[in-house]
């Protein structure tokens, strides 16, 4: 066996601003990792976060500290033990699922047993803005099945009511991402209820997660920030209901199925989430969808260009790569 790591970074830019209440963003800034063998070529992306001290620097510098190790042979189990979970470890994870399924012949869905979706419905977002410039947005998303609305809390119920006149149809996830206080989440229920918000996702700073212990929302909460590996479930407060997965945050997809275990063991409902990315970050994330209430993998629509061959996306429903993009020979 003869294998070769390669290490890419890469800057996509986006087709508008993306604006959440830690600041806004302009290209995607991901790392991809690409192992070779025998010919055959695995690819893993990932999305470092500066939320988790995470740059594209010590993310290339992570992924190439196992050089010597992966050109060894070293598999996926073995990077759980020598890498922190985090991107560096969801590209080379994700890059090793698909050379291993490249080599073996099999697709991701057949390997795990698990259905292959044909059409998925995922969260459009709606980035966190003026409520009259949020309002724009969600005109242009009226008719989809599912938006994420961004907020903030200098006036998130201007925000959310702003949305919600120009969007009366979709479902509704809000996600102040860590910008709230107990004052926003309990003051706001009777509101998020009235706009029948269907999910309020992460609204505390994960330091203040105890403020959730005994806490009954009226509506579901996701755990987000809070909740990284299968390590985190044990110290969740009461007050999550909904664990929100992201292969950036596990560390690639053998540890998120790991946690999506644990926390439908704990009784917890699942979402699939994602940053910005391409859709080669995508791909492997929607090999759990089919197991998740709540879908937001629209990262892709966000790009100007997204990499060729990639997921599809119209009227808020995503549709799988082609044939050979990731997780599967090149025909089947």
């Amino acid at each position: 066996m003869s294998r070769k790591l390669t290490i890419a970074s890469e800057s996509l830019p986006l087709s508008r601003p993306f604006r959440i209440s830690r600041g806004v963003k302009s290209a995607a800034d991901v790392v991809v990792a690409m192992v070779e063998q025998d010919g055959v070529v695995g690819r893993g992306e990932c999305v470092p976060y500066p939320r988790y001290n995470e740059t594209v620097e010590t993310t290339v510098a992570a992924i190439g500290k196992q050089r010597e190790a992966i050109e060894a042979g070293a598999g996926r189990d073995d990077l759980l033990r020598s890498m922190r979970a985090g991107a560096a470890r969801n590209a080379l994870d994700c890059a090793l699922w698909d050379l291993e399924l490249r080599l073996s012949g099999q697709d991701i869905f057949s390997a795990l047993g698990l259905p292959r979706p044909e059409r998925i419905a995922t969260a459009m977002t709606v980035g966190l803005d003026r409520p009259d410039r949020m309002a724009i947005a969600a005109r242009d998303l009226a008719d989809v099945p599912l938006i994420k609305v961004k907020v903030d809390a200098s006036d998130p119920a201007a925000q959310l009511l702003a949305v919600r006149s120009a969007a009366p149809g979709p479902k509704m996830i809000v996600d102040p991402n860590e910008s709230w206080s107990m004052a926003e989440v309990d003051g706001l229920q009777d509101l998020m209820i009235e706009l029948r918000v269907g999910l309020l996702e992460q609204p505390l700073p994960s330091a203040d997660d105890a403020e959730l212990q005994g806490y009954l929302s009226r509506i579901p909460v996701a755990a987000d920030e809070s909740l990284h590996t299968v390590a985190d479930i044990g110290s969740l407060p009461d007050g999550y209901g909904v664990a929100n997965i992201k292969l950036d945050k596990a560390g690639g997809l053998t540890a998120a199925l790991a946690l999506a275990d644990a926390a439908k063991a704990r009784g917890m409902e699942l979402m699939i989430g994602c940053m910005i990315s391409s859709s080669l970050s995508i791909a492997p994330a929607l090999v759990l969808a089919a197991r998740c209430s709540f879908v937001d993998l629209d990262g892709p629509l966000w790009l100007a260009h997204d990499r060729a061959g990639g997921v599809g996306g119209d009227a808020g429903y995503l549709t799988g790569p082609a044939t050979g993009f990731w997780g599967e020979p090149r025909s089947r």
